[in-house]
Formats: structure tokens, C-alpha cells, sequence
């Protein structure tokens, strides 16, 4: 008897950085000086439908905040499970807000639309002749403040066999294949599309196939799937990148039909291979993918097991966010008939709480790389020995945005309820969040460190120039006042009324005071240019900073 996955629900979360400052250059009449925040709708508004076969076949991004607070609302019930400060800040709300100018959430949300009439599929292939056809139920996207970004493809299937609905995770998520060889042995898609159906038949939307991938420059060669759903930003021109590996993240849903499996399937080692199968998202077999002893460890830290005794398991990797139940039921006084309670929470507070987390891991790598950026650039400088303004900014601009993001975005809890605490627990320790912000942090004061000691140098040398100076100036003004006093009889004849004899006197003394004024003059000119750099800031103080870098929040960019 083969298991049957009675119901299938799948979102491929790709999250990606936003290179601010390119965006900037290529778009800069959609900001006008505006945050970056608030020019956001207004550049995905902005391209023209033409040229994306999204928005010709499927439609625009729309902003959905939540507008809705009443008890059956799903602003309500999403955001009551969390902390109120949470809902502050992670949810984008319209019209909520006290009266005392209170600045909305630093994100945004977007989706686009999908009619039941014009229904929406994601087909995936290999040249191995395997494909699976799943129905796209749900296109969301997140865009930050931060300029991180999280687009959320959502797939629904009913009734598959497990070994095609293992491969449906494992084979849809990739984005693009790591070399030739994925493709030649069927581990990558060799081709995937979205198309359209309507009441008239069905249409091709768009599709990608990966035999001539190449990279650009740095940058992988995305699948044009993921481009095209991002039609607002050019994936060519840098104006974004994934943050991720060739994989999308798995955040999926598994419910196994009671009626394909034995009795108490779901008290057996059997069961816990099927998850792990789900959990690593590996296609279907008969053993674990992995050694046994091992996997099992692993398991132990990775599986939540309050609801095992009903079939509920839920797993947790760096890779991919997995729910599994036996059947549908009645979940103690959860009425089925209101929806089944494992699959709202599903698609309700456990996929916010996927966002949130993944948004940390996104961040947290995204200030890895723009660190050791301003590292090379900060390197490049000291080897001239002296920082631009520029990158000055940059670092300044960047333990600024790390100061927002550990004071405004991170949290360790975000509700107070054990299970949904243990759930982030568990998922904020395979994302290894915490280490890794706490590396970031020391990369970052190590930083803020070499620029102090930077400071400290130059203002140590810019008050010994001071004092130099002050020295020569006093010793010419002190000459110049010897000669100024009041002295009469031998001095006044010599050097004020000369005669024949001490004319020669005269002048020498005239000479030598003015070459001193001139030496402390020019000296006095020299290290003022020499080291105007240190003194332009001071004269000009609304000076233009560098390219890509502002002193409004949320404008500029470190990247660069």
C-alpha cells in the first residue's frame, strides 16, 4: 500500500537584498528625496505592463495591508497570537496608529491577485521524463526597509502520491542548477513554466529552462520565473540579489490520507522516515536518507513532537519548514467544520513567524557581505593612509542600520505562548541567528573600532600641526614685538635711526624679520593645504556625500 499526501501546500520563499543605491541611480526620480520606504509602491507602480508577461497574463503587485480588525478578520486573528510590539512592527497595517504622528511599519506587503476563474499552474520537469503540475494558490511579496525583500510562491495539490509530492518540494524550489551535471542527472528541473487557464483553454505565461545558464558577473543565473515575478527590478543591471543558495526555502504542508497507510501509520518508525524524507527534502524511499544513527540525532534537535501522539510532527532545517499530520480531524474542541485547525495555523501565524525568522537570516547575511565591502574599501584607504568621506559615511551608515535592526526589527520572542516560542526557538537555532548576529556585531564594533583609532591619530597629528603652528606664529610675534617696544639710546640708534656705520644693521634686521614672517606664513599655508582634507568638512559643512550614501534612513546603501 502506497501513502497517499491527501493535501499538499507548499510556499518557495526566495528572499533577496536590494541594492539600494543602484536602484537609486536607475530610479531616483520615483524617490524625489523620499525615504525608501515610502517610494516603494510607487516603483512598482511605475513599469509599464508591456514588458512583463506577469503583469500582461497575471496582473500587477497590489499593496494588501491589513484594513480589517473585527473578530473574523484575518488582521485579528493573525495578529492577536503575538506580542503588540510585534504587531508594530511586522505587520502592514492601514490606519491603525495613535494620533501622536506615529510612523508606520518599515514594510511592505504585496500581492497579486489570482481569480478562480482564470486559475494559475507552476509545471516542473527533468530529463529524467518525471513533471508534476501544481495550481498557484498565492504570490506574496515582503519588501523591508532594510532593502531585504521575501517573495512567496505558494502551490496546492491534492491527493498525490508521496513520491511525487517529495518531488514536487525538492525539484520546484531550485531556482538554478549548480552545474551541468544536475541537469544531465535529472537533480534540477530542465524546464519550468507558468501558465493560465481560463474558460477559453490554456495559455502560456512564461518559461525557463537552464541550458544556458551563465553567470553575471557575480551573480547567479536566476530562473526568469523568479525575474519576471520581480518585473519592477532589473536583475541584470545588479538592482537586486538572492541571498540564498541555488534553493528556494521550503515552508510546506503534508497531510497524509489515514486511509492509504496501516493502522497507527502514525506511531511508527515508518512515519518518522516519511518526515525525515519531507524534512530534508529528499525524494521518497524506503530507509532514512542518511545514516541511521545520525539522522535520528539530528531529529532529536530538529522535530517538534508535542502532537506526535495525534501525527503532527513539525521539522525545522536551515533549508526548509515542514508541518505534517495524519488525516484531518477535530483537534480537541476545534471544530473541523471552521477549518482544520493544523492547516490554518499552517497558513496563518507559523507562516508569519517562517517570514520573520527568514528576514533575520536575510539581514544577518546581508550585512555579512556589505561588512567585508566596506572592509576592502576601508583597506584600499589605509594602504593610501588616508579614509574617504565616503566610506567614512558607509561605515558610519552601517553600524547605524545594524543599531536598527538589534533595536527595532530583532526580537528572541514574539509571542508568549510555549508552543508558538518553542516553534521560533527551534527555527531561530537552524538559522543559527543568534550566533550569527553576534558575529556580525563584532565584525561591525571591530569596525567602528578602527575608525575611532583613525580619529584618534588624525586629531592627535591635527593638534600637534596646532601647536607647531601656534609655536611659529608666537615666535614671529614675539619678534616683531621686541622690535615694536619702546627701547631707545643704543638699540633705537642702531636699528631705528642708523647711521653710516650701522645702516648695514638696519637692514639686516628688516630682512631677517620679514623672511621669518614669510617662512611662518608659508609654513602656516602649507600645512593647511597639504591637509585640507582635514578642514574642508569644518568650512563646508552641507557638502554632497558619496554616491549611494544619504543621511536619510533608509535612502542609501552600504553595498556599493
Amino acid at each position: 500500500m502506497e501513502a497517499v499526501i491527501q493535501h499538499l501546500h507548499t510556499y518557495f520563499l526566495f528572499p533577496f537584498a536590494v541594492d539600494r543605491s543602484e536602484v537609486l541611480k536607475n530610479h531616483g526620480q520615483v524617490w524625489h528625496g523620499r525615504y525608501w520606504i515610502d517610494g516603494l509602491d510607487d516603483w512598482i507602480n511605475a513599469h509599464p505592463v508591456h514588458d512583463s508577461p506577469v503583469v500582461a497574463n497575471i496582473g500587477r503587485w497590489q499593496r494588501a495591508s491589513y484594513t480589517q480588525f473585527d473578530l473574523e478578520s484575518p488582521a485579528y486573528q493573525d495578529m492577536i497570537f503575538f506580542h503588540p510590539f510585534v504587531r508594530r512592527i511586522f505587520f502592514d497595517t492601514a490606519g491603525v496608529g495613535s494620533s501622536d504622528n506615529e510612523v508606520e511599519a518599515l514594510l511592505r506587503c504585496y500581492s497579486i491577485p489570482l481569480s478562480p476563474e482564470n486559475k494559475l499552474f507552476f509545471t516542473a520537469e527533468d530529463n529524467r521524463e518525471r513533471e508534476a503540475e501544481m495550481e498557484v494558490t498565492d504570490l506574496r511579496l515582503f519588501l523591508f526597509a532594510n532593502g531585504i525583500g521575501m517573495l512567496g510562491i505558494g502551490v496546492e495539490a491534492f491527493d498525490l502520491p508521496v513520491d511525487k509530492a517529495l518531488w514536487i518540494n525538492e525539484m520546484a524550489r531550485k531556482i538554478y542548477p549548480s552545474s551541468g551535471r544536475q541537469l544531465r542527472e535529472g537533480r534540477t528541473p530542465s524546464k519550468v513554466s507558468f501558465s493560465v487557464e481560463t474558460p477559453y483553454g490554456r495559455t502560456q505565461v512564461l518559461q525557463a529552462s537552464f541550458e544556458d545558464s551563465a553567470m553575471r558577473g557575480f551573480l547567479p543565473p536566476v530562473s526568469n520565473l523568479i525575474t519576471s515575478l520581480l518585473y519592477f527590478a532589473d536583475y541584470q543591471r545588479g538592482e537586486y540579489e538572492p541571498v540564498l543558495d541555488e534553493r528556494t526555502i521550503v515552508y510546506s504542508y503534508l497531510a497524509v490520507d489515514p486511509h492509504s497507510v496501516p493502522e497507527n501509520f502514525h506511531k511508527s518508525e515508518e512515519y518518522d522516515i516519511l518526515f525525515s524524507r519531507a524534512l530534508y527534502v529528499d525524494h521518497d524511499g524506503k530507509d532514512y536518507r542518511y545514516a541511521r544513527g545520525f539522522t535520528k540525532r539530528l531529529m532529536e534537535q530538529q522535530v517538534y513532537r508535542r502532537w506526535a501522539h495525534q501525527g503532527t510532527l513539525y521539522g525545522f532545517t536551515s533549508y526548509s519548514n515542514v508541518t505534517m499530520c495524519f488525516g484531518t480531524f477535530d483537534c480537541d474542541d476545534h471544530q473541523l467544520s471552521e477549518g482544520f485547525l493544523i492547516h490554518r495555523m499552517f497558513d496563518s501565524r507559523y507562516y508569519l513567524m517562517a517570514i520573520i525568522a527568514l528576514f533575520y537570516r536575510a539581514t544577518l547575511l546581508d550585512f555579512a557581505e556589505r561588512v567585508a565591502l566596506v572592509s576592502r574599501r576601508l583597506y584600499v584607504d589605509f594602504q593610501d593612509g588616508r579614509l574617504s568621506d565616503g566610506n567614512i559615511e558607509r561605515t558610519n551608515q552601517l553600524r547605524y542600520e545594524f543599531l536598527v535592526f538589534s533595536n527595532y526589527w530583532h526580537f528572541d520572542e514574539l509571542a508568549n505562548k510555549d508552543e508558538e516560542s518553542e516553534h521560533f526557538r527551534m527555527l531561530s537555532g537552524v538559522y543559527d541567528i543568534h550566533n550569527m548576529k553576534m558575529e556580525v556585531e563584532r565584525e561591525i564594533d571591530k569596525l567602528n573600532s578602527s575608525l575611532t583609532e583613525y580619529y584618534t591619530a588624525r586629531n592627535t597629528q591635527a593638534v600637534n600641526r596646532l601647536a607647531f603652528v601656534s609655536t611659529i606664529l608666537g615666535a614671529g610675534a614675539v619678534v616683531t614685538g621686541f622690535f615694536g617696544m619702546n627701547f631707545s639710546y643704543l638699540f633705537e640708534k642702531t636699528f631705528f635711526h642708523p647711521t653710516a656705520d650701522t645702516l648695514w644693521i638696519h637692514w639686516a634686521a628688516i630682512l631677517a624679520v620679514v623672511a621669518f614672517c614669510l617662512f611662518a606664513l608659508g609654513i602656516t599655508a602649507y600645512l593647511f593645504t597639504r591637509n585640507w582634507a582635514d578642514y574642508r568638512n569644518v568650512l563646508r559643512p552641507g557638502q554632497e556625500l558619496a554616491p549611494g550614501v544619504s543621511r536619510k534612513p533608509g535612502v542609501g546603501n552600504g553595498r556599493t
